[in-house]
């Protein structure tokens, strides 16, 4: 009795949370016609950027991006809770809204910058140096070690001094087939204070007084807290920081990444990094800022090691790529096309805007770990071979073959869960997705470390989204496709990343009893054949402090009409807690065209988050951030999309035809996954961004009481009372009032739940 009491009470607070808009939506129809009047100065029944000087209000008023809003697109904004914005007079541009912009900040740590413009992938070519006890060196003698680090440092410079325990540490506790070169680059440090420092390492480390800074140099080294990481082939494979404990004016106890740590744990198990490149706070070295210049490109010492980081993965005899661009042959023979695609800047497949380079530095400082674009320098340097004759170099500066093991990357699963039989897949044409159901059978709830979806045939699978299923306590599945889409996805394959792996004390949790669906996407490349696709699971060997999420921002009422070339679409999520936001994945079907994530902070403050001007359906993107986004209790994520429902679009089709939501792709979708983990939450709670949560890894819309209750507490007081209730509804929810002193405390409504 008491549970149905609770739901009875749940639907009328629902049902407040409506009326109460609708009530006032009558009011502000009338305000906002008045407020659109007082701006349109003209009385053109048009307002101008003049008339309404604020860029980003008046972008999202002007639906029809025609440079001017009419009275219905006011009226559409007011619908969609632009109201304020709108009626609230606007402060003074003199007014202070702030401390004055520093031209720099005082304090800096190691940023993560885009690889290709830190030098990854780059040959470092032959140079001599000599160590502190005398002896000569190559860099050529290092080809027997499986991994070189070069570890700037110095006896002079404070953070080197600070760095120096760490790096005897790391050097002390790292493997036999990991090489260490300590390189001292400013001339006038003191021998003995240098002696006293390698004596620290014993053995393990060469310690080189490099007092010309030709090995710096040469490394492309910019501080004295630089780390270059080398491979067999001299490939530079890590360029960055040693962790972020210290930095320009701060230190911490312990670092909170550990970016060489992890580097060399991947490097040395056959994996990139996922941080390549940072920035190495420290004494800047006389360098220039882009690092060597790169002189007599050729294809071995240069263009195919671009090849192996950008376009390999997929572009191998059995890769999911049309042709194979692995061996110099192959370039040349597709040379026309490589350059057509990389002028259309369409490949490699990256879709975010670029961010701006540093006004001082000029490093591009990307937000996002998994960034497959080219850098400038990269880009130049293949079209100018490709124009320059394509020479093919001396064949010992290749690089390491890349070996693409059919085994686990991730390691040995500790379960893998297969499709039950083969999919056929025909020879020509286009297959709509699938849908394959696999049981798990699994006994008990299981904490999910690593997640790696292995394709049977790689030449026809495109991408897979893997979702959990069932198995929840409540035993209750979605109610419609809308509602399991906001559910989230669980695991990913896309060329080129296949595993989801989190760092200790993170995890995904999958329940007892679920069923894994996944949505496949199959692209039949000329020749008949099936696959049967499989997931490997690690467990976590304890629980995790934090767990991973995924929440769908979806709009399942659009309706785009015919021939519409670009038709704006949105939906909203409301945070109902603090939140920390780990990466995107934006999901449309044929005519979705382009899509922005950006959030509304609760002081009105808009930033874009995500801004993908040329949406590709064939490539479904995860951007994952290098460091997680703290969002907070009533702030929103606006998910916005333009389709192109037109006869210029050459995949729509149909032009004719008014298209809504569906899981087809002659169908639609509006949705927006968000990963994220919620600080302070207990793994396994049923909070989620959309309420209760039905499926392991997201969670999907319900009646969220605490969202509810904050959403009637207009004040934030606490209590819900006088015109917070609307009168319709004030009896019934007025039971809930326990002490009878007027009000209704959140505590009060949580009662009935007992």
């Amino acid at each position: 009795m008491k549970r149905r009491r609770f739901a009875i009470i749940i639907a009328l607070f629902a049902v407040a949370v409506c009326v109460i808009p609708l009530a006032r939506r009558v009011w502000a129809q009338g305000a906002v016609e008045k407020r659109f009047d007082q701006l349109d100065k003209n009385s053109d029944g048009n307002i101008t950027p003049d008339e309404l000087p604020a860029a980003e209000f008046f972008k999202r008023l002007d639906l029809d991006g025609n440079g001017e809003i009419t009275k219905p697109e006011a009226a559409k904004a007011l619908a969609r809770g632009g109201k304020n914005d709108l009626l609230k007079p606007k402060p003074a541009t003199s007014a202070p809204t702030g401390p004055t912009p520093a031209e720099a900040p005082v304090r800096q740590g190691p940023q993560p910058v885009r690889p290709g413009d830190h030098g990854i992938g780059r040959f470092v070519p032959e140079v001599s140096f000599v160590d502190l006890p005398g002896m000569s060196h190559k860099l050529s003698e290092f080809a027997k070690a499986r991994v070189t680090v070069f570890a700037m440092t110095s006896t002079s410079c404070p953070l080197s001094k600070k760095y120096l325990p760490t790096l005897v540490e790391l050097v002390k506790s790292s493997g036999q087939d990991v090489t260490w070169v300590l390189v001292n680059p400013l001339a006038t440090d003191k021998l003995a204070d240098m002696q006293t420092a390698t004596g620290q390492f014993g053995d393990r480390a060469i310690y080189v007084h490099d007092k010309d800074g030709q090995l710096a140099a040469t490394l492309g080294a910019l501080t004295t807290t630089d780390v270059i990481v080398l491979d067999a082939a001299r490939t530079v494979v890590y360029h960055g920081a040693i962790d972020d404990q210290y930095g320009f004016g701060y230190s911490i106890d312990s670092p909170r990444y550990r970016y060489l740590a992890d580097a060399l744990a991947a490097i040395t198990a056959g994996r990139q990094p996922l941080v390549s490149a940072t920035e190495a706070p420290g004494c800047t070295l006389e360098q220039p800022s882009k690092g060597p210049q790169t002189s007599g490109v050729t294809y071995h010492n240069r263009i195919s090691r671009i090849m192996q980081r950008h376009c390999v993965e997929c572009h191998r005899e059995g890769g999911v790529g049309p042709f194979a661009l692995d061996t110099y042959d192959d370039l040349v023979a597709h040379a026309g096309m490589v350059k057509q695609v990389v002028e259309r800047g369409i490949m490699p497949p990256w879709f975010a805007v670029e961010p701006k380079p540093d006004a001082k530095s000029q490093a591009v400082h990307t937000p996002w770990a998994n960034d497959r674009s080219l850098a400038d320098s990269e880009k130049k340097d293949l079209l100018d071979w490709i124009a320059g004759g394509k020479p093919a170099g001396d064949r010992r500066d290749a690089p390491q073959p890349l070996k693409f093991d059919e085994g686990w990357l991730i390691g040995k699963p500790d379960a893998v869960f297969q499709f039950a039989k083969p999919v056929p897949i025909k020879a020509t044409g286009v297959m709509p997705y699938q849908n394959i159901i696999v049981e798990t059978n699994l006994t008990e709830d299981k904490w999910v470390q690593a997640i790696e979806v292995q394709p049977g045939d790689r030449g026809v699978v495109h991408h897979v989204l893997v979702f959990v299923q069932g198995g929840d306590a409540e035993g209750e599945e979605p109610v419609d496709d809308a509602a399991a889409e906001r559910g989230g996805f669980w695991g990913i394959y896309v060329p080129g990343n296949s595993t989801l792996v989190y760092p200790q004390g993170f995890a995904k949790r999958i329940p007892e009893g679920a069923k894994l669906k996944f949505q496949m996407h199959y692209t039949p490349n000329g020749t008949a054949t099936s696959d049967q696709t499989r997931i490997g699971l690690i467990w976590a060997k304890e629980p995790p402090q934090h767990e991973i999420r995924v929440a769908g921002i979806v709009n399942a009422r659009i309706s785009i009409p015919p021939g519409a070339e670009n038709h704006r679409e949105e939906a909203v999520l409301r945070l109902p807690m603090d939140a920390q936001i780990t990466g995107f994945l934006p999901h449309m079907h044929l005519r979705g065209k382009a899509c922005k994530y950006e959030v509304t902070k609760s002081d009105g403050q808009i930033r874009t988050l995500l801004d993908i001007p040329r949406y590709d359906f064939n490539w479904q993107l995860l951007y994952r951030y290098f460091e997680p986004l703290s969002l907070h209790a009533g702030d929103t994520i606006r998910f916005t999309v333009w389709y192109d429902n037109s006869d210029k679009n050459p995949a729509n089709p149909d032009p004719t035809k008014t298209v809504r939501w569906g899981a087809q792709t002659f169908d639609e979708m509006h949705l927006g996954y968000v990963e994220y983990y919620i600080p302070g939450a207990k793994p396994g709670d049923s909070l989620s961004l959309y309420g209760r949560r039905g499926v392991a890894g997201g969670g999907r819309p319900g009646f969220d009481l605490e969202a509810i209750f904050k959403r009637l507490d207009r004040n934030s007081d606490g209590k819900l009372k006088g015109d917070e209730i609307p009168e319709a509804q004030r009896e019934n929810l007025m039971r809930l009032d326990v002490d009878k002193d007027g009000a209704i405390t959140l505590e009060e409504a949580k009662r009935l739940r007992n």
